[in-house]
């Protein structure tokens, strides 16, 4: 897929610069061609000479060398390439990208340039979490440019969180997504999956069984179909899929805000289960006493879903909900769909004798304006392709 495809990196100044030379491998094993440009901060941990010797390729670093402008310049170098790589995207380029400055090669490619930039974001989770961090990745999504992670892990600083680039064979994923040519080309996704936990005290908390395997592989689908995936997901027990955009949460109000922040977005996909409930945390916890059970009191958790399908400005073109029920099962999942305002419900039966939650396969019935398709039982992945599919065929009517 990547065969020939020509690929410009440009490597920011953080720990995280070193995984770019196994990204450049990666690549060039998949056939691309790697032109990468260095930032003079990322010359501190990674060396032109490396770099030049992984890509087969000469290093870019100064803005102002004659000889490169007068044999390519810097405007036909950042309109050759079929997309613009930043990786590691430090908080300081983001930060120029998001204000529009053009102050040495990096940020003067990218002003320059009409090509689709992807950006891999590294930094100290508590950069990652500034408020001036949030409003230029916001901006720059809001530009059109894509991003693939922060993951969530042990940082170089000994700190823990959001803000580790994304592994090199994920950025590969996000690579192929972006520079796909497949039906969801171009479109922009919202997934939301797994469960949602609900605090009662520092130990305690309301979940559900749900593995977050049916939304994983949704998400997985639609970006092999060139989608581009937010993916908000709860503690799932699977490994979030690699090529899409990664937002790790806890409670549902976490998941609405994520994806109030997630949108505008052409599609979403509601496959989390997400606690209709939740209580008035305990900040110690919970004892036992002779004076009975603890009173918990509980309050309504924000309806994500019908939020979403009944926004009267900005809604996706396409909103699809989940209803996991015990019982009358179409009949129930009709009068959510209903109730809701979404375009579409896939339904399930999660009795315990289907072994259907937690499990690796699903049969789900798919209820719209048509009426309720019965799919067969399948795996997980097939179910979330066939959807995947269908979802490419309305956004492309």
């Amino acid at each position: 897929m990547l065969a020939s495809k020509r690929i410009l990196l440009i490597i920011g100044g953080g720990i995280a610069a070193y995984k770019s030379l196994d990204l450049i491998r990666r690549l060039k094993e998949r056939g691309a061609l790697v032109t990468p440009v260095l930032t003079r901060a990322a010359e501190e941990f990674v060396t032109p000479l490396a770099v030049s010797a992984l890509a087969g390729e000469k290093v870019y670093r100064d803005l102002f060398d004659l000889t490169d402008e007068a044999e390519m310049g810097h405007i036909q170098l950042s309109r050759s390439a079929d997309l613009i790589v930043v990786a590691p995207a430090t908080a300081d380029l983001m930060g120029k990208m998001a204000g529009g400055l053009a102050g040495d090669l990096a940020s003067t490619l990218l002003m320059a340039t009409d090509t689709p930039v992807l950006c891999a974001p590294a930094m100290n989770v508590r950069m990652w979490d500034h408020p001036a961090t949030r409003r230029n990745h916001a901006q720059l999504q809001a530009d059109g440019i894509r991003f693939v992670g922060p993951n969530e892990g042990d940082m170089a600083c000994g700190e823990y969180g959001p803000g580790r680039m994304s592994e090199p064979l994920e950025i590969v994923a996000a690579i192929e997504a972006a520079l796909g040519d497949g039906p969801l080309a171009g479109k922009r996704v919202l997934v939301t999956s797994g469960p949602t936990h609900e605090p009662i005290d520092p130990v305690r908390y309301i979940a559900n069984r749900s593995s977050g395997a049916q939304g994983t592989a949704v998400a997985r689908a639609l970006a092999a179909l060139g989608a581009e995936v937010i993916f908000v997901t709860g503690p799932a027990d699977v490994t979030p899929p690699e090529g899409v955009q990664v937002v790790p949460v806890q409670t549902a109000q976490q998941m609405s805000d994520a994806v109030d922040a997630a949108l505008p977005v052409d599609a979403g996909v509601f496959a989390a289960a997400v606690a209709d409930w939740r209580v008035a945390a305990s900040e110690q916890k919970l004892k036992k006493s002779r004076d009975g059970l603890p009173a918990l009191e509980f309050s309504e958790n924000p309806d994500i879903l019908k939020r979403v399908a009944r926004m009267d400005q900005g809604r996706p073109q396409l909103v699809v909900g989940f209803a996991a029920e015990t019982d009358n099962v179409i009949e129930h999942a009709t009068a959510k769909r209903d109730r809701k305002g979404c375009d579409w419900i896939v339904a399930n039966d999660v009795s315990p004798a289907t072994g259907i939650m937690g499990g690796s396969e699903n049969a789900v019935t798919l209820i719209s304006d048509q009426g309720a398709e019965a799919w067969p039982r399948m795996g997980k992945d097939a179910v979330a392709q066939r959807l995947a599919a269908k979802i490419a065929d309305t956004l492309n009517r």
